[in-house]
């Protein structure tokens, strides 16, 4: 039985490494595109931070979004006896989405990962049981989240660009106001990425984070 099924996970093994390369060209070209353009970090020191960052955070908070992508979207009871069918499904959806990544980074398209694989997931799922195999609220939820996620961020950056302007580039001197103000920054950004570890991390038995606090049991 193993056996039977063992080339799709060769191929699909080989195929991530694909997708992956599409999502470093693009999604984290978009990400660091900003800093490497107003000259913070050298291309070479982007890739090496993508590297180990990228790295750590599908490790550390990478395992919901994992879920939501292998059983959100898509209704896998529906599969129970047929599992061969999903797995190739899922391999199509993991060479789909790579390859247009691939495409629209020769042609220069910023486009996002998220979307190819949703997409892609969700084409394979219409194709193999049309509309009955998709979870739609879950799929309404993660398209709403592609509209409120950038207004939300546009009105966090306004708000710190705000901030930063009146308080920093308007002071008598900017770069001492700005190494008053680098610590905190940097506390601030620590501290979220911290919550998000512990609060979205992937659950165990030697770190579970309790409602009401941030101890550990």
């Amino acid at each position: 039985m193993l056996d039977e099924y063992l080339w799709i996970v060769i191929v699909g093994f080989i195929v991530a490494f694909v997708l992956a390369c599409g999502i470093g060209a693009n999604d984290v070209a978009n990400s660091f595109g900003t800093s490497v353009g107003s000259k913070v970090l050298t291309l070479r020191q982007a890739c090496i931070l993508a590297s180990i960052f990228e790295t750590l955070g599908a490790i550390l908070i990478g395992s919901r979004v994992s879920d939501t992508i292998r059983k959100g979207i898509i209704d896998v009871n529906i599969y129970n006896g047929t599992e061969g069918f999903l797995m190739a499904g899922e391999l199509a959806a993991l060479g789909g989405s790579g390859i247009w990544l691939c495409v629209a980074t020769f042609f220069s398209l910023p486009v996002s990962g998220t979307h190819s694989i949703v997409g892609a997931t969700l084409g394979f799922s219409l194709v193999a049981h049309a509309t009955d195999g998709v979870n739609w609220v879950k799929l309404a939820l993660i398209i709403a989240s592609w509209f409120i996620s950038p207004v939300m961020s546009g009105a966090v950056s306004c708000l710190l660009f705000y901030t930063i302007n009146k308080f920093i580039l308007n002071a008598h001197d900017p770069l001492e106001r700005g190494l008053k103000f680098l610590p905190f920054f940097y506390g601030l950004t620590i501290s979220i990425n911290f919550f998000s570890v512990f609060y979205k991390g992937p659950p165990s038995k030697c770190c579970q984070v309790e409602p009401v606090g941030m101890g550990c049991v």
